[in-house]
């Protein structure tokens, strides 16, 4: 059998003065072996050392940018073969970026993409003992810049070279994330010994036959040393309790081996049915099966998966279906969870995704700016029922053709699809992120004249790549595209869209004025948690435009367009403290609005995929749960969105309604209690409302006029309560800045509970618009558990809160915010 050593222990990492020493480089660093960890990267080992500031604290991110443009040497020393193996590879399952790897001081191969693994034959160097392994990198910059020199300027959203190299592209940074140009084995590196012949590639190709048989076409690639080429072997596959096995025959190096598994249990989304997995094991040995040489174990799922890109009234849709039933997709978008994604462990996956599932998330859209993402994450996809949409990793910029690109994507997208393509999770494949988007409408057509910009990629190579390696799924040129050049790449009434006006030029309200067949991307950007903005910071006291906020803030203009996102709503901040809280708010409402309406629409919009769930570091950004882990008030804001069932009061052709939007299997029929309520809190009319969903759709009831004529709408406002479901609606009509809100009054209580937390109630003596306990402003650890609640006159809501060393009423009176209170409404 196989047999798998990982090369983990005794590396050194040391700073290559070929080039010359940086300036910025620590006095003394040339010629100093460092302890290095693989997987890992230059920074990380550098900070381990003591010999980096933490570049996500303060402004230290740029004394770290000489660190990207140096070149690196990771040594160790790789252990005598056993010579009762006929073969002995070293294998890296990934190096950042350009690299030389030398073993006794000969040159094995040179690298220049990130996203591929690479094998390296060894026998012969380790047969007489131990010997030493070097990997020299090369910057990704001067790569880069090669070959930008070699091929001619493309255009690019941001001024670092990053669509040259196949690299991580937001390592070079973005508008949410840092300049850290990273650089190290990043992924296992480990010597495999092996006789005869080995599994190179297995691909299971899962498919669902008519009458419920799960069928598994399993097609295997195979390595063979010398002597085992003429050898017949003998393949064996196993899904669950089914097997088949085929002979090979001798100098054969492809075989396939189908497995079919009778009334096998379906994989579904979330909140669809059952997460159902089956062990798949193939084995190969010899031909009597009496000497095993190598397995290949995962877990897969029977599925269907279908993409409905049909015609209709509106224009063309963008469905999934899943099993034969459409899903309106419930999505965030996924950026690589730490700058050093060496940093991620299995752990750290799970945790996040499972944050995404408890928020009501179905979809996860692996953004193509970004990396393929650990098997760990697709893994806990498949236990979460978290669809992937994954991108091919392309993004905002125009991607030259030619080699020595092509070759290397080319080869990287084979290696990556056919390394996920097991996991049932997995639902699209994306050929881009916004550049069919750009050559149209970002005025790259005029700037190429005519040079290569990648479309030969996103409607040539990746779909064949596709087709002939994982036929079972569908692939989607880009996002957005309209499904061909006879529409804008980004017509909302053709496929996929990004709503991208809306936070950069317009207000939130107009998220109603359009209704898009998928919304692949959108979101409202906010500050961080305010203990995040405490660790990360040391300037006191914090101010929302200082030096360290507004280089934690990416965005071109963010802190502007935050300022002017409150600006039709509230009165200008006084304070930091306010701003903080109104900014949080303004998120959470933009998403709700844009989400609310378009959810009210189905099916004739077929998903929505925020921008974005998660930072990479501490940082001003659109994510729902910021750099230090810690939940944003967006986050429980999508937890009240994406349930199964969402309670909306929306304007349909100048008339309100009341809309059900039920995602759940169940029909939902329930009595709605409207009222129209003024600013005292007093009740001016009633109204009861049947509604009734059927599963999976949307009710739609018009609100009768006693409660819909507003008097004076700056003083009254419409709540609408399934009580049976605990679902509430609020609806106003105009701006806070202009409501003649009464100053907040509420009672405070605290509670401990006897299990490591406490409740924190509040009872209301008036009406209180947008109440919102900041856990993290009573304790770094602490957490709660619910965001935003409206109450009206002597209703009360209840928070939990854990890790909170020392409770007290002062202290949760203190982290409590509202818009009718501290001057949110110019008070």
């Amino acid at each position: 059998m196989k047999v798998r050593t990982p090369l983990s222990q005794g590396w050194t990492l040391r700073l290559n003065t070929d080039r010359g020493t940086p300036e910025d480089a620590p006095p003394g660093l040339a010629g100093t072996a460092v302890p290095a960890q693989v997987p890992g990267c230059v920074h990380t080992d550098l900070m381990a050392a003591g010999l980096l500031a933490d570049p996500y604290l303060d402004r230290n991110e740029t004394e770290a940018g000489w660190v990207g443009r140096a070149d690196w040497t990771y040594a160790a020393q790789l252990p005598q073969r056993d010579g009762t193996f006929e073969r002995a590879d070293l294998v890296f399952d990934g190096l950042d970026t350009v690299a030389a790897i030398h073993v006794a001081g000969r040159l094995l191969g040179r690298t220049r993409n990130m996203h591929r693994s690479y094998r390296f034959d060894v026998t012969d160097l380790l047969a007489d003992g131990p010997a030493p392994l070097d990997v020299a990198f090369t910057s990704a910059y001067t790569e880069a810049e090669a070959v930008r020199a070699a091929l001619g300027e493309r255009p690019n959203s941001y001024p670092e070279p990053f669509n040259y190299v196949r690299k991580m592209a937001c390592s070079f940074g973005w508008d949410w994330g840092p300049t850290l140009v990273t650089a190290g084995v990043w992924r296992e590196a480990r010597l495999e010994q092996w006789s005869t012949a080995r599994l190179a590639t297995v691909r299971p190709q899962v498919t669902v036959a008519g009458d419920g048989t799960g069928v598994v076409e399993i097609l295997v690639d195979l390595d063979r040393t010398a002597t085992g080429r003429d050898r017949s072997l003998r393949l064996v596959a196993a899904v669950g309790d089914a097997s088949s096995d085929v002979t090979v025959a001798p100098g054969a190096d492809t075989a396939t081996v189908t497995v079919r598994v009778p009334d096998a249990a379906l994989w579904w989304p979330r909140g669809y049915g059952d997460q159902s997995l089956y062990g798949c094991t193939v084995m190969l040995s010899d031909e009597d099966g009496g000497r095993a040489l190598d397995t290949w174990e995962r877990r897969i799922g029977f599925r269907t998966i279908e993409l409905d890109t049909s015609a209709d009234a509106y224009g063309s849709a963008f469905t999934l279906v899943v099993n034969g039933v459409p899903v309106f997709a419930r999505g965030v978008n996924w950026i690589p969870d730490d700058t050093f994604p060496t940093r991620v462990t299995a752990d750290r996956y799970r945790a996040r995704l499972t944050q995404a599932a408890e928020a009501g998330v179905d979809l996860v859209r692996v953004w193509g700016g970004g990396i393929y993402e650990d098997r760990a994450f697709y893994e806990a996809c498949d236990e979460l029922g978290l669809m992937a949409w994954q991108d091919f990793l392309f993004a905002c910029a125009a991607y030259p053709e030619e080699q020595p690109l092509r070759s290397e994507i080319e080869a990287e997208a084979r290696e990556n699809v056919a390394r996920l393509m097991s996991h049932p999770s997995l639902v699209l494949w994306n050929g881009n992120n916004e550049n069919l988007w750009g050559f149209a409408d970002w005025e790259w057509e005029q700037a190429l004249a005519g040079d290569s910009w990648g479309e030969g990629y996103y409607l040539g190579l990746l779909p064949r790549v596709v087709a002939q390696t994982d036929p079972t799924r569908p692939y989607w040129a880009g996002s957005p595209w309209s499904g061909s050049w006879d529409h804008p790449p980004n017509d909302p009434d053709h496929g996929t869209a990004h709503s991208w006006e809306v936070w950069n030029r317009r207000d939130h309200g107009d998220y109603l004025a359009t209704v898009p067949r998928f919304v692949a991307e959108f979101g409202w950007q906010a500050p961080p948690a305010y203990a995040t903005l405490e660790r990360a910071l040391s300037e006191r006291p914090l101010a929302a435009d200082s030096p360290g906020m507004l280089h934690h803030q990416k965005a071109e203009d963010g802190n502007g367009k935050l300022n002017r996102g409150l600006a039709p709503h509230f009165a200008a901040p006084g304070d930091f403290d306010t701003w903080h809280y109104l900014t949080q708010l303004n998120q959470a409402r933009a998403v709700a609005a844009g989400v609310e309406h378009w959810r009210s629409h189905w099916p004739r919009c077929a998903g929505t995929v925020l921008w974005q769930l998660n930072d990479c570091w501490p940082v001003t950004s659109w994510a729902a749960i910021d750099g230090d882990a810690r939940l944003k008030p967006l986050y429980f804001e999508m937890r009240r969105l994406y349930a199964d069932r969402l309670l909306t009061i929306q304007d349909r052709d100048g008339d309100l309604v009341l809309a059900g939007c039920n995602q759940a299997a169940a029909t939902w029929d329930t009595t709605v209690t409207v009222r129209r309520v003024g600013a005292d809190g007093t009740v001016l009319a009633r109204a009861e409302v049947a509604l009734k969903a059927a599963g999976r759709s949307v009710a739609l009831e018009r609100l009768p006029d006693s409660v819909t004529e507003f008097g004076d709408a700056r003083r009254e406002f419409l709540v609408a309560d399934a009580d049976a479901d605990s679902l509430r609606a609020v609806h106003f009509a105009g701006a806070d800045r202009e409501f003649a809100y009464p100053v907040a009054s509420y009672d405070v209580r605290v509670t401990e509970d006897g299990e490591g937390g406490a409740t924190v109630a509040v009872t209301a003596a008036g009406v209180v618009r947008d109440l919102l306990l900041q856990a993290d402003r009573l304790d770094a650890d602490a957490r709660t558990d619910h965001g935003r609640v409206t109450l009206l006159p002597d209703e009360s809501a209840t928070w939990r809160v854990t890790g909170w060393s020392r409770p007290g009423a002062e202290a949760a009176r203190a982290a409590l915010f509202c818009v009718n209170g501290r001057g949110a409404i110019g008070e």
